[in-house]
C-alpha cells in the first residue's frame, strides 16, 4: 500500500469519525431538547397545578367569608326584628297597665272587680282561714266587699263562710306613678294567702296582666311577625 492509499484511509476514517460525532451530537441535542421540554411540560403543569390551588382556596376563603358575613348580618337582623317585637310588646303591656288603672279610679267598677278578684282567690286557696293583702289606699274598698265576697265562695263551694284577715301590717306597694318609675309597684287587685303562709294566690293586677301577656305572647309575636313580612 503506497501513501495515497495510506491517506484515502485515513481520510475515510476522519469522515467516518466526524460523521459518527455529528450523528452523536445531533442525537444528544435531540435527547436534550426532549428532555428539556418534559421538563418544561412538567414544571408548567406543577405551576397551573399551584395556580388553581391557590386560586381554589382563596375562592374557598371568599366563599367562607362571604357566608360569615351574611350569618352575621342575617343574626343581626333578626336581633333587630325581635328588639323592634319586643318594644311593641312592651309598649302594649304598658299601655294595658295604664288602662287597668284606670278602672282602680272608677271605684264603682273597681269594687266589682276585687270582689271578683277575692272570690276567685277563695275559690284557688280553699282554706278556712286566711290572710289578705292588699294596697293601703284600697283598704276600704276591700273592706266594703269582702263579706259579700266571702258569701259568694262559700255558696259557689258550698262551704261555711271562710275567717279572711286584712294585714293591717304589710300592705302591697302604691301603684307607679310614672311608666319609667323604678322600684315596687301595685296597680292594685289582693294577694291571699293561708293562716301559715304556704299556700299563696297572688291576684293583683300586674299577675293578672302577666299571666294574659304570657299566653298571649305568641300570637302578638304571630301577628307581628305577619305585619312585618307584608
Amino acid at each position: 500500500m503506497n501513501d495515497a492509499d495510506v491517506g484515502k484511509q485515513v481520510q475515510q476514517m476522519v469522515r467516518f469519525i466526524l460523521q459518527e460525532a455529528e450523528e452523536k451530537a445531533s442525537e444528544i441535542t435531540v435527547a436534550a431538547e426532549e428532555e428539556f421540554n418534559i421538563e418544561k411540560l412538567q414544571l408548567l403543569e406543577l405551576e397551573k397545578k399551584r395556580v388553581r390551588t391557590d386560586y381554589e382556596r382563596k375562592e374557598k376563603q371568599v366563599n367562607v367569608r362571604r357566608k360569615i358575613e351574611y350569618s352575621t348580618e342575617l343574626g343581626a337582623a333578626r336581633i333587630k326584628v325581635l328588639q323592634a317585637q319586643d318594644d311593641v310588646v312592651a309598649g302594649m303591656k304598658a299601655s294595658a297597665g295604664e288602662a287597668l288603672v284606670r278602672i282602680t279610679k272608677d271605684v264603682s267598677a273597681y269594687k266589682k272587680v276585687l270582689k271578683a278578684l277575692i272570690v276567685q282567690s277563695l275559690l284557688r286557696l280553699r282554706e278556712p282561714s286566711l290572710v289578705l293583702r292588699c294596697r293601703e289606699a284600697d283598704r276600704g274598698l276591700v273592706e266594703s266587699v269582702l263579706e259579700a265576697a266571702k258569701k259568694e265562695y262559700a255558696e259557689k263551694a258550698k262551704v261555711n263562710l271562710p275567717k279572711v284577715i286584712i294585714d293591717g301590717k304589710v300592705y302591697l306597694p302604691p301603684q307607679k306613678l310614672a311608666r319609667d318609675a323604678h322600684g315596687p309597684s301595685c296597680s292594685g287587685g289582693v294577694v291571699l294567702a293561708s293562716q301559715d303562709g304556704k299556700i299563696v294566690c297572688e291576684n293583683t293586677l300586674d299577675a293578672r296582666l302577666d299571666v294574659s301577656f304570657r299566653q298571649k305572647l305568641p300570637e302578638i309575636r304571630k301577628k307581628l311577625s305577619s305585619q312585618q313580612k307584608s
